[in-house]
């Protein structure tokens, strides 16, 4: 994801460059945090009071907010660091308000019966997600777990790459991009949500759908950069995790995803898979419009060399 958007809090992050250390910066700094503070929160709080509403429209209106919010706030690192400190509130957790709201599984639907209706209480209608509320709350969720790591871990308390696994099997096209990206950024340096992954096969889903000629081209497409992702972030920060925590009386040095360059190379081929591994290791000196470039002409390297391996099979 790249959160990029023109920052509304630059102007404060630099407000005074004269003298830093006389009283007048000091008060106009703790100023301009306390500012800062109160326009956070006010996103944070009008945002998740429409995100938990009963109609869809009141929904997506707030994830569209949230998602701007998010790029807004990545462009500054006090921003950062507050939103950061702000979900360590309950009332400002944006990730339990994301699964319990919109990537929930849909309700029964109640039909009202003949007491109901003449009953004098009204009627509750909560509508459905859309498949673009499920992409928005997919785009906020992988944003909050970049910006702050404890996101992933409040995202696994409620379910987590579980549900997620379910939205990328279940749902459309739409989804299912966004849902790759947001697994990502939840596995991303947390050994939870990895084991949950890889007990939920997520390797061989995401393997059935870039084998699968009926898939739509851009999500095989994204599949091959998932996979390029996984191998070169995601593999790196499990296997750092297992070795800072390994066990030497136990031999507890198997780490969550141990399996994964055995199973790529049985569910995609040798060649694929060595690709796989070849490929995922660029860009480490490029920046960020450079590497999104690099990913996708990988992706589409592995794409070729699937449908060649598939040929000669």
């Amino acid at each position: 994801m790249h959160l990029k958007a023109g920052g509304l809090w630059r102007e404060e992050d630099g407000a005074v460059a004269e003298d830093e250390s006389s009283p007048v910066a000091e008060l106009s700094k703790s100023l301009g945090r306390q500012k800062l503070y109160r326009e956070v929160t006010l996103a944070l709080s009008s945002g998740l009071r429409d995100a938990c509403a009963d109609l869809s429209f009141l929904r997506l209106r707030a994830l569209r907010n949230l998602l701007k919010f998010l790029r807004s706030v990545s462009e500054s690192d006090p921003a950062i660091r507050l939103f950061q400190q702000s979900q360590s509130s309950p009332d400002l957790q944006v990730v339990p308000v994301l699964y319990e709201h919109t990537l929930a599984k849909p309700k029964e639907v109640h039909v009202p019966d003949l007491d109901h209706i003449y009953s004098v209480e009204p009627l509750q209608i909560t509508s459905p997600a859309t498949d673009g509320e499920v992409a928005l709350a997919l785009r906020v969720l992988e944003g909050c777990c970049i910006l702050h790591k404890e996101s992933r871990n409040l995202a696994h308390k409620h379910g987590g790459v579980k549900v997620l696994l379910n939205i990328l099997s279940t749902r459309g096209v739409l989804e299912q991009g966004a849902c790759l990206d947001a697994i990502v950024s939840l596995m991303l340096e947390s050994p939870a949500n990895q084991m949950d992954f890889e007990a939920g096969h997520g390797i061989h889903k995401v393997a059935e759908l870039i084998k699968d000629t009926q898939v739509n081209e851009n999500i095989r497409l994204k599949c091959g950069e998932f996979l390029l992702l996984l191998v070169g972030h995601v593999l790196p920060s499990a296997s750092w995790h297992s070795a800072a925590k390994f066990d030497g009386h136990n031999g507890r040095d198997k780490h969550p995803l141990a399996s994964a360059e055995e199973d790529l190379r049985h569910l995609l081929g040798e060649k694929c898979a060595s690709l796989i591994w070849a490929a995922s290791q660029f860009g480490s000196t490029l920046d960020m419009e450079q590497r999104q470039m690099a990913l996708q002409i990988h992706a589409s390297r592995v794409l070729n060399s699937l449908e060649l391996y598939s040929e000669w099979d």
